[in-house]
């Protein structure tokens, strides 16, 4: 039984000569990439991390984008850089914790720690997922589930678009879509008498085998408490796979809700966790067993620590499926990760127009009728384009603006 993700793995001598993080943006040509609430999307962004070393292996890796990559790269380059100058990849877990201790850096450490794994894989001559792999063996074969479901507006025809891309994914071969609650709900008069009929309508047109997945509600019914008593009764009744961050997020201050939830939808799974830190904090969730699923994003944990996260989760018969909604980096990281668990079964991919998600690469990450087949290469098995920062030059600012359909309402 392995206790720790480098039990097993030869140690190599290899040694860090730099570090660099590569900012990109893409930006939509119509600046409006999808909707949620009350905002609009209009450029998507990445952080690809590279650690270089003596032996001439490169290490790519990635954090979240959502930490702003201008930011990211001003830490890395500034705080972390000199840390680890001189150092050796293998000792991962010892380098990603020296000053991991704060959400607003846990991106840029989350894309050493990456990195350092795959310069780990090309150093041993394997692939990631077979180093990571523990309780079962991996799997180059991963399900990917479509996600989206910020397309539809309910100010226009949200209904018939939401229906229509559940078509669509469901006729590329995907058995599985989650979809979020749609553009703010209180400007366009949304109501949940007007949105149940909607879900009825979309449950018979991909009919009962097609898996559906709801994002959380936040606070559009206008109370915690309504999403227990008033719409889980309904995700039961129509055969809904799971429901995500039920109650906006997983906050302690949420904790006793989850088993009420649960009583009002026995056979909807919960998931959850996705901005879970670390595995100290997963623990408490783990252990209270209020989580089918714990859906922890390895660009913000690191595979380091989701990889302790998953083997708790598995150890109480909790499923991992990582969060994923970013580009080809995180996508990379999460198969990975999903192909060496155990108690793997989806790996989230966006479905939105995002040129990030396969143009970095030389050879991209595909899917073929919900599958994705992943390279048997060393380390992640994929090289990034040439001038990739020049192909996709990052554009600065927040990704996020106020959707200005929603003020001529």
């Amino acid at each position: 039984m392995r206790n720790h993700p480098l039990d097993g793995i030869s140690r190599e001598q290899l040694t860090i000569t730099d570090v660099r993080v590569l900012p990109l943006s893409y930006v939509d040509p119509g600046q409006d990439l999808w909707r949620c609430s009350g905002y609009q999307v209009w450029k998507t962004d990445g952080a690809i991390t590279q650690i270089f070393t003596d032996q001439g292996l490169i290490g790519i890796g990635e954090g979240s984008p959502y930490e702003n990559p201008a930011a990211i790269k001003q830490y890395t380059e500034s705080v972390i850089r000199p840390l680890l100058l001189g150092k050796n990849p293998f000792d991962v877990e010892f380098l990603v914790n020296r000053g991991n201790d704060s959400r607003h850096n846990r991106a840029p450490w989350a894309g050493i720690d990456t990195a350092c794994w795959d310069l780990i894989g090309k150093a041993t001559g394997k692939p990631v997922y077979e180093l990571l792999a523990t309780d079962g063996a991996p799997v180059r074969d991963i399900s990917i589930y479509a996600s989206a479901g910020v397309e539809h507006e309910w100010y226009d025809h949200g209904a018939e678009a939401l229906i229509a891309e559940a078509l669509r994914y469901q006729e590329q071969g995907y058995d599985a879509f989650k979809f979020r609650p749609g553009t703010d709900w209180k400007s366009a008069g949304m109501k949940l008498d007007r949105y149940v009929p909607i879900l009825e309508k979309l449950r018979a047109a991909v009919g009962p085998d097609f898996r559906l997945m709801h994002e959380g509600l936040g606070m559009s019914l206008g109370s915690l408490e309504a999403i227990i008593t008033d719409f889980a009764p309904v995700l039961e009744g129509l055969g809904f796979y799971w429901f995500e961050e039920a109650f906006g997020g997983t906050s302690l201050d949420h904790l006793e809700l989850f088993p009420r939830l649960k009583e009002a939808m026995p056979s909807v799974q919960i998931s959850g966790g996705e901005r879970f830190l670390d595995r100290f904090e997963a623990q408490q969730w783990l252990d209270a067993g209020v989580l089918d699923i714990v859906q922890t994003d390895c660009n913000v944990t690191g595979l380091t620590e989701n990889w302790y996260i998953a083997r708790a989760a598995h150890l109480r018969g909790i499923k991992s499926i990582p969060h994923n909604w970013h580009g080809g980096g995180s996508t990379m990281v999460n198969a990975h990760f999903v192909a060496a668990i155990a108690n793997r079964e989806y790996c989230e991919l966006n479905q939105t127009n995002n040129p990030l998600k396969e143009g970095i690469f030389k050879e991209p990450l595909t899917v073929n009728k919900g599958v994705m087949r992943l390279p048997d290469k060393p380390g992640y098995g994929v090289e990034l384009i040439d001038d990739v920062e020049k192909v996709f030059p990052y554009v600065p600012g927040s990704y996020l603006r106020p959707n200005l359909r929603l003020q001529t309402k």
